[in-house]
């Protein structure tokens, strides 16, 4: 890297854009990122909708899903490049294949993160990527932190019941507690009180801390709600 570009110190916050069609978990990444002092600039679903807040918003980092309904957005990175030459892009991914990496970086892709991976090693991606570098997470291309010991939230998980592993994957998919009742066939009290019982096994004490939780440790999948955890 030449000197031409002046980085900021370690310590300072970053200015985040988040892409990611599941909008449960984009939402939750931006509360992560706020809490952790950093300034979330915007929030897009789509590579389409992602376009104009890069125009109108300076970002340092743009963390943005592989996979969106409409295929990868490698084809995107070009334009959304052109649209805010001086924000550097990390992609998060579940798994990342050679080609897919070597397309990445072809194309000016300067980070690749895993979407089980905690928060702080993702935020760590961000950081490292903010400040010049270009970073791969062994994770994604391994295919998850599978041989990294248990958190506590995947030790807490083996007490969830199957009702509240349901539960837990349906917040995942941002359904509402009354949504919750009428597909799980049971009365809106019953679905608040398994919701409930959630919140207090994970040690949180909202429904979106509960997915932040999911997310962050690897109990559900962030794209289909599927649970991992086994």
């Amino acid at each position: 890297m030449s000197g031409a570009v002046a980085l900021p110190p370690p310590s300072s916050s970053m200015r985040v854009v988040i892409c990611d069609d599941h909008a449960v978990f984009a939402d939750s990444l931006s509360l992560v990122l706020a809490d952790a002092g950093h300034v979330v600039v915007g929030v897009a679903y789509s590579p389409e909708a992602l376009l104009p807040v890069l125009r109108g918003r300076r970002a340092d980092v743009c963390l943005i899903d592989l996979r969106f309904p409409s295929g990868t957005v490698l084809e995107w990175i070009p334009r959304l490049r052109a649209s805010s030459p001086a924000t550097r892009f990390v992609v998060l991914t579940g798994f990342l294949e050679r080609h897919v990496l070597e397309a990445g970086l072809a194309a000016g892709v300067r980070g690749f993160a895993h979407k089980g991976q905690q928060a702080e090693e993702v935020l760590e991606v961000l950081r490292r990527v903010a400040h010049g570098e270009v970073v791969v997470d062994r994770a994604a291309l391994d295919g998850g932190p599978a041989d990294r010991p248990r958190s506590q939230a995947q030790k807490v998980a083996r007490f969830l019941t199957p009702r509240e592993r349901e539960v837990l994957t349906r917040l995942a998919r941002g359904e509402s507690t009354q949504a919750l009742a009428k597909a799980m066939g049971v009365t809106r009290s019953t679905a608040r009180s398994h919701v409930q019982s959630v919140l207090s096994k994970l040690g949180v004490h909202s429904q979106r801390e509960a997915v932040i939780e999911a997310a962050r440790h690897g109990l559900v999948s962030v794209e289909t709600g599927e649970w991992l955890a086994g």
